[in-house]
């Protein structure tokens, strides 16, 4: 692996973000807030795809893992990063947690160590934590707001994200043999199965789903009544985040869990009318 991104591999990287709902909301930053959220973007996408890509043993990708701790333990202690070189502007300028990366290792390699089946709602909690409540304490750094605020911010607004984005996904986890919906609504919707594409089929599903939607709904009230109290910082880019995917959750319930399911987006003029609304009144 190269030492740090070089430009055409930071040009790919924004070329796959560009799409997407997280590159909308990071263009309504000043520049330099912008690129510190694109690092932590490439970070993410970097890290996410060595669990993901499905290339080399579950060692050895763990292994690749490790070597990203290794490399943020150097940039810490002012020694040579190595493949982390490209977080250094935005840890010094913004004051990034080495705890907050390495929580999203933790969440990566959970997916390593073995493909995540149905786990217990604690389980599931601490996925959401690593994988994205962590993501949100960075970028409130960046945000410029205060910990207290900021971070009660991450882990609600992080967890309504994850949960939305696992209801989206049920299809597409179930061909990787992954499932995130919680064990205990299963079981309570009388879902024995153990293989993820046959749960997915089930026509309980979902009843499951809507109790996930539920906690979702739940958080992004939380995380509404936060922004509501306006902390210090910029908050029009979780404010964005919040309002699309709250209504592509919403959008998807209002289409149904059950099989067959179309992954729910907005439709670019709605997307267009809430950034612009974020712009003016945000």
């Amino acid at each position: 692996m190269p030492d740090s991104l070089d430009p055409s591999q930071f040009k790919a990287v924004r070329k796959k973000a560009s799409g997407s709902s997280f590159y909308t909301a990071m263009r309504l930053m000043p520049p330099a807030e912008r690129e510190a959220m694109f690092a932590i973007y490439a970070f993410c996408r970097k890290v996410d795809d060595i669990a993901d890509d499905g290339v080399g043993t579950r060692a050895e990708r763990h292994e690749k893992l490790e070597g990203w701790r290794a490399d943020l333990a150097a940039l810490y202690a002012g020694e040579a990063p190595g493949q982390a070189a490209f977080l250094a502007p935005a840890v010094t300028q913004y004051g990034l947690r080495q705890d907050d990366f390495l929580a999203v290792l933790d969440g990566m390699d959970m997916d390593v160590a073995e493909d995540i089946v149905a786990p217990d709602l604690a389980t599931l909690d601490v996925y959401c934590d690593r994988v994205a409540s962590a993501v949100g304490r960075l970028s409130i750094k960046v945000f410029g707001m205060d910990e207290e605020p900021g971070f009660a911010l991450a882990h609600h607004l992080g967890r309504a994200l994850q949960l939305t984005n696992i209801l989206r996904d049920i299809d597409e986890d179930a061909s990787l043999g992954r499932l995130y919906l919680p064990r205990e609504y299963l079981e309570e919707e009388g879902i024995a199965a153990l293989d993820p594409k046959a749960i997915v089929a089930s026509p309980c599903i979902d009843g499951v789903c809507r109790r996930v939607a539920a906690m979702a709904h739940d958080h992004y009230d939380k995380a509404q009544a936060i922004m509501a109290q306006k902390p210090k910082g910029r908050l029009k880019t979780p404010r964005l985040m919040g309002a699309v995917y709250s209504e592509i959750l919403s959008a998807s319930e209002a289409a149904g869990f059950a099989a067959p399911r179309q992954r729910v987006s907005l439709p670019k003029s709605r997307l267009l009318m809430l950034v612009l609304k974020q712009s003016l009144f945000g």
